[in-house]
């Protein structure tokens, strides 16, 4: 799969403080790659060196196999072909939605510029706002017409920075599936930063997991979430019970059981998802149900293994009473273990 965007051993910071330290990043054409992590790990950065509104310290950017940052290359964001969506959306409050989202058209009559932008603005479901200045419309029609006026220029790449960010969450929902049928139905190469986990696996094909500048894993969002390489892309992509764990021979003694031990002759912890601790009547680890908290679908046990607390998740197909006793097991697969 060829690249539309690759960043080659970028460095950058502020005032001395580096921001993003050596980080190489291909992103792959025609899919949707979301930059995610914690405030202040660089994937901002990384979006505005992809936009030129950023230069970085070292290292090479090339877009669709074009170099636009090196040693003496710094293309300027407007010779660039990108579309940039802002957390703030920036639209020109004085012009109505349609001058907004055909401002970006630089070619072509006036009105096959209308034409397009009137045709992103119904695929977005809001063609009847043309007529409408933006102060006039929700944070969510807001956010629609920054999104048609990204992609009227036909972009080569679309960089989105924290673009849900200004929305509650019923207008995120229906904003997803807008943003994730429309690129799909394009096939623009879009790169979203997002610091939500869910928001990153509902719109990316592929995750890249950034922390202190640096990239943790990436890959497709079952894949970290399933399969994380430590402790840090566990956390991060959802709740997770951290246990003590010790190597016997090839095994690794946890609470929870024995399970084969990974190499390495260092100390381990062992991690595991609520979700996928199994509880039943009998068969298991005997447990205490030290308190229930009904979810709708699902109910969350807090629970007591031989003095130590363990948060479970499970359908809520019956109700538990505090004090109980009930039987927990794991499944090697879902039972993480990392060195410490």
């Amino acid at each position: 799969m060829s690249a539309a965007l690759d960043f080659i051993d970028v460095r950058h910071g502020y005032d001395r403080q580096i921001v993003l330290d050596s980080l190489s990043l291909l992103v792959p054409e025609g899919r949707v790659t979301c930059l995610l992590g914690p405030s202040g790990c660089g994937k901002t950065t990384l979006l505005r060196i992809a936009a030129g509104l950023e230069r970085p310290w070292s290292g090479r950017v090339r877009l669709g196999g074009r170099e636009v940052d090196g040693d003496n290359v710094h293309l300027p964001p407007e010779q660039r072909g990108v579309g940039f969506v802002f957390q703030d959306f920036a639209l020109f409050p004085h012009l109505d939605v349609l001058e907004n989202v055909a401002f970006g058209i630089r070619s072509g009559r006036r009105s096959d510029r209308h034409a397009r932008a009137r045709a992103l603005l119904e695929r977005l479901g809001i063609g009847d706002k043309a007529d409408v200045h933006p102060h006039l419309l929700s944070g969510g029609q807001q956010q629609r017409v920054a999104l048609a006026r990204a992609l009227a220029p036909d972009p080569a790449v679309l960089l989105l920075d924290e673009p849900f960010s200004g929305l509650d969450t019923v207008l995120r929902r229906g904003v997803y599936e807008d943003l994730r049928n429309l690129l799909g139905q394009t096939g623009v190469t879009a790169v979203v930063v997002t610091h939500d986990p869910v928001e990153a696996m509902i719109l990316g094909d592929s995750i890249v997991l950034m922390n202190k500048g640096r990239i943790e894993q990436q890959g497709a969002p079952e894949a970290l979430y399933r399969r994380p390489e430590n402790p840090f892309v566990m956390r991060f992509l959802g709740e997770a019970n951290t246990l003590s764990a010790h190597r016997d021979g090839t095994d690794a003694v946890t609470p929870l059981g024995r399970y084969p031990a990974p190499a390495g002759d260092g100390p381990l912890c062992a991690m595991v998802r609520p979700e996928r601790i199994a509880v039943s009547p009998a068969g298991g680890l005997p447990a205490r149900v030290q308190a229930s908290v009904f979810l709708g679908r699902a109910v969350r046990l807090h629970l007591e293994l031989d003095g130590l607390p363990l948060t479970a998740e499970v359908p809520a197909d019956r109700l538990y009473v505090d004090g109980e006793t009930v039987s927990v097991a794991v499944d090697p697969a879902d039972l993480h273990l990392f060195p410490v």
